[in-house]
């Protein structure tokens, strides 16, 4: 297996489907890996081309640093691996952040984009709890913050929706570029430079990172919002079924690709 294989999973849809369905990529959140879609490859595999992939500096990459156009690069990539044309982008926090710059620099290559837990402004002082936490990660011992997480997991989840992400481990060590770059990027306005439709997805208790969840929505024509009852920031953890059920009922009503030129 080859790096990139590794740093990424990826699935072809069973051929009886539709070939109009849009493909999927999805991009996990801080200091996770690819493993954190597995509930939602594994559910959507049979019905979209779907895949998952490492950021720069997590998972199988994570001897890559981290920049956002080095991010972008790696969603483009996946993109034009599933071979299907523009896709479906689904990014979680971080990279619900990663999918908008994706968005403003490949638009030929989007669909559709959902934004799980990835609605909160970066600018100003809405920036305050990202900066916190992109302090405070050096100077605790990767190796302590590695097995609170894990413990955390195990506690909160069934193993079979957090075995994948626990396995491939964390990457603490890329958290203080990631939301260094991002801090002061993103607000509202980044949704102007969305090309395709918006669904907002976010964990009904997800106060910190939806907060400006409408400012977001009313900067795009075609952007609604869908919260998941009873589910936090890892809404696609706290509920996947009713999270993979929303990006699967979003993929289905996307406008059919254009047309290739020839």
């Amino acid at each position: 297996m080859t790096e990139a294989d590794a740093a990424s999973a990826s699935y072809a849809p069973n051929p009886s489907y539709a070939t109009t369905a849009p493909p999927i990529v999805f991009v996990h959140g801080t200091r996770l890996n690819a493993g954190q879609w597995s509930p939602q490859l594994a559910a959507l595999r049979d019905d979209f081309a779907v895949a998952a992939v490492d950021l720069p500096g997590h998972g199988a990459r994570s001897e890559q640093p981290w920049s956002l156009a080095a991010a972008t690069e790696v969603i483009a990539s996946e993109v034009d691996a599933l071979d299907r044309g523009p896709a479906l982008v689904v990014g979680h926090s971080l990279g619900g952040y990663a999918a908008l710059e994706f968005a403003r620099s490949h638009p030929d290559r989007l669909r559709g984009l959902v934004l799980a837990g990835a609605s909160a402004s970066t600018c100003g002082a809405w920036a305050t709890p990202y900066r916190w936490a992109a302090g405070l990660v050096p100077r605790l011992p990767a190796d302590r913050l590695a097995r609170w997480n894990d413990r955390m997991l195990r506690r909160m989840y069934p193993p079979e929706v957090v075995a994948d992400t626990i396995r491939s481990g964390y990457a603490f060590h890329t958290l203080p570029d990631a939301w260094g770059e991002v801090i002061g990027r993103f607000d509202a306005s980044a949704m102007r430079h969305v090309a395709a439709p918006v669904l907002i997805l976010n964990g009904e208790k997800d106060t910190v990172f939806r907060s400006g969840e409408a400012e977001f929505a009313r900067a795009h024509p075609e952007a609604r919002i869908e919260l998941i009852p009873g589910a936090r920031h890892l809404a696609n953890f706290d509920e996947p079924d009713a999270f993979t059920y929303a990006v699967s009922r979003f993929a289905d009503r996307l406008p059919d690709a254009p047309a290739a030129v020839t």
